[in-house]
């Protein structure tokens, strides 16, 4: 530190404290136990970034067949697509034709509707002559004290027909008429559960933008664990498991208190490095609208926050950690300026600038490659949308804070 400066700091305080309180500002120490922060904390990020978020574009990118995966129609299991459909409307009548005219050499769909009157059901009579392998059904209306997710899909495993379940909703669509082949080539003796991308669509301006953001961040979080061996949850717009799975574990026996969780919390309890793959590429894609009203979206967040509470095993506390772990490295990186440029410490100023350029060089080129692998247009706003991805994991916890838990409960 420079000797004048710190002659007039020790003469400020000595003028405004009793001589036993008078200490000396060491900014020297300050500045190198922040820089040594700010390294430790680079070296946790680029470690989450190449070892979670990256998994996805390798995935993509080296994408091959398993050497006992099904190629031909002949070795395709059949399988049962399931999906719960509650006052949907037009999009029930877009999206299920896109599902029952699937490539897929034997299948059935089987749709249950949680309100028997309205246009869905007028929907499914009139699809239901058309396509034969369309199976619905209703939940009565004086069913209580369980959530009608849970109930239409449990009622939709009963009635299936077949071992390999697909799992999807009203409001998605698939890209591809080869949906369910990409799916079912990870469909090996091994396998029990295959997760899916399922990505957003449509939408403008900037909260059409934070959606799709944040469920590619979510998506190279969840996926990226799965593939590199600790799976930890599913969402259930695209995703397959077998029946027999559902069967052993009592379907969602243990998680009946809750509105929601049949797929992340279920998947979360069967799932594990030996029994579970992550479908890629191009044709294993399903996308739904931005929702109209961002209120359905952070009440989406919100349930997935209030259902991380009841997972098991290390998901949790590693998604905690990358968010913490960022936030801990800007806050640092600031404290590195605040206490080294004022006393002439460049290097050290140098040294940190140095290290945020790199971690937002790596997960800028992370997010854009990612992205580009599943067909999300984010490219340009990669380096905003980095620096806001802990602000966003935060504001949905203080949010989750605040609401009433009840809500989230079974009624």
């Amino acid at each position: 530190m420079d000797h004048n400066l710190r002659c007039r700091m020790q003469f400020f305080l000595a003028d405004r404290f009793p001589p036993l309180l008078m200490f000396e500002l060491d900014f020297t120490s300050l500045t190198r136990l922040t820089v040594a922060a700010c390294g430790t904390l680079f070296v946790i990020q680029l470690l989450f970034i190449l070892l979670v978020h990256n998994r996805l574009h390798r995935a993509f990118g080296h994408r091959r067949p398993e050497p006992d995966a099904p190629e031909n129609d002949g070795a395709l299991p059949p399988l049962s697509v399931i999906l719960v459909t509650k006052d949907t409307g037009k999009a029930l009548e877009e999206n299920l034709p896109l599902i029952l005219q699937q490539d897929y050499p034997s299948f059935e769909v089987i749709v249950i509707n949680a309100h028997f009157s309205g246009t869905d059901e007028e929907t499914l009579q009139r699809l239901s002559a058309t396509y034969p392998h369309l199976y619905h059904t209703f939940i009565p209306q004086s069913t209580r004290y369980i959530s009608l997710q849970k109930l239409g899909i449990a009622m939709g495993i009963r009635a299936s027909r077949h071992e390999w379940l697909v799992f999807t909703d009203p409001h998605c669509h698939p890209v591809s008429p080869h949906w369910l082949r990409s799916l079912a080539r990870h469909f090996t003796a091994e396998t029990d559960v295959v997760l899916g991308y399922s990505g957003f669509e449509g939408g403008q301006g900037w909260n059409a933008c934070k959606v799709k953001a944040q469920n590619l961040f979510g998506s190279m979080r969840y996926l990226g664990m799965a593939l590199a061996g600790r799976p930890y949850m599913g969402i259930g717009r695209n995703l397959a498991y077998r029946k027999g799975l559902y069967e052993r574990h009592k379907g969602f026996a243990d998680h009946l208190q809750l509105q929601r969780g049949e797929d992340d919390l279920f998947i979360n309890e069967v799932a594990h490095r030996g029994n579970t793959q992550v479908a890629t590429g191009p044709d294993s894609i399903v996308r739904q609208p931005v929702p109209s009203d961002k209120r359905l979206w952070r009440k989406e967040q919100v349930q997935r926050r209030l259902s991380g509470r009841y997972c098991s095993g290390g998901g949790r506390w590693l998604n905690a950690a990358d968010t913490w772990t960022a936030v801990l490295f800007h806050l640092t990186t600031t404290a590195v300026f605040a206490t080294s440029l004022p006393t002439g410490a460049w290097p050290a100023a140098g040294a940190a600038g140095l290290l945020w350029c790199v971690r937002l060089a790596v997960e800028t080129t992370v997010l854009q490659r990612t992205a580009h692998d599943v067909g999300e247009r984010l490219c340009l706003l990669s380096p905003l949308l980095d620096l806001l991805r802990p602000y966003w994991s935060l504001q949905t916890y203080w949010h989750y804070l605040r609401r009433n838990k009840q809500e989230y409960m079974r009624k």
